[in-house]
């Protein structure tokens, strides 16, 4: 788990998870860009792995757009000239209303955050790391990639389509030396989750988180830490002959029950 040398790039590094894997490959050895369309939260990011002694530079991006993603994979190279390990993680929650009543906006921003976004990640990151002949890539996916639950019918649907981005994408550069997978978080105690919690029951936010508690076998949401961890396992040299498949991390649900946004 030692990343001296290596760089790591992390968009939606603002806040929660993100910023969490930035700043454990900081704190293993890794220089890190952080990537969010969040100035204000991507420099607190940068100054938080700064404060614990880690080399890091901050790119403000609209993952969506595929300059702004070509402009970030082109600063990191300028700054550190390689891209080892790629969490592509910027994502949005959405809204918590029924299908046949979702807005067709709020649902064309969800897809271009959380699917389009990982695909213009993967585009434009991948060629970079078949040069190199190595790299590691992990996309955020979810529990909501592996099951359905109501009134997320956008976040869902660009879960499972992370997930098989995923496996087409490691299918696509394995022989090169180059690997992808996914990380499938269940609740974590983010923004995401206190925004979901309110969503379902505004007038009792707490009773929704109680409830999700009481499905999960730990009794426990994860920390934006253990699934940091997990990013960074499936990015080291530990995961070697890992490619083209999805760590879930949601305390022993095991992807059952109502899908829940996490960072």
């Amino acid at each position: 788990m030692d990343f001296t040398g290596k760089v790591a790039l992390v968009t939606g590094g603002g806040g929660g998870i993100g910023r969490a894997a930035a700043l454990g490959f900081a704190t293993r050895g890794a220089k890190v860009v952080v990537v969010d369309h969040d100035g204000a939260a991507g420099e607190a990011s940068a100054g938080i792995v700064r404060q614990q002694g880690g080399e890091v530079r901050f790119v403000r991006a609209d993952v969506t757009r595929s300059d702004d993603v070509r402009n970030y994979v082109q600063e990191t190279l300028d700054a550190y000239g390689a891209i080892d390990c790629f969490f592509n993680n910027a994502g949005i929650e959405g809204s918590v209303t029924p299908i046949h009543e979702y807005d067709e906006a709020v649902f064309d921003q969800v897809i271009a955050v959380n699917l389009k976004g990982v695909f213009l990640g993967l585009r434009h990151v991948l060629p970079v790391m078949l040069r190199q002949g190595s790299g590691a890539v992990v996309n955020t996916a979810s529990v909501a990639g592996l099951t359905g639950g109501p009134g997320m019918p956008a976040y869902v649907a660009s879960k499972h389509g992370v997930l098989g981005l995923t496996k087409v994408a490691s299918a696509d550069v394995a022989r090169a030396g180059v690997r992808v997978n996914a990380v499938c978080p269940g609740p974590v105690e983010t923004r995401m989750m206190r925004s979901l919690e309110a969503q379902r029951n505004p007038s009792d936010p707490e009773a929704v988180a109680h409830a999700y508690r009481a499905g999960i076998p730990t009794g426990r949401y994860a920390t934006p830490e253990e699934v940091a961890n997990a990013v960074i396992y499936l990015c080291s040299d530990l995961a070697d002959n890992i490619t083209g498949t999805q760590l879930v991390i949601d305390g022993g649900r095991n992807g059952s029950g109502p899908a829940a946004p996490r960072r």
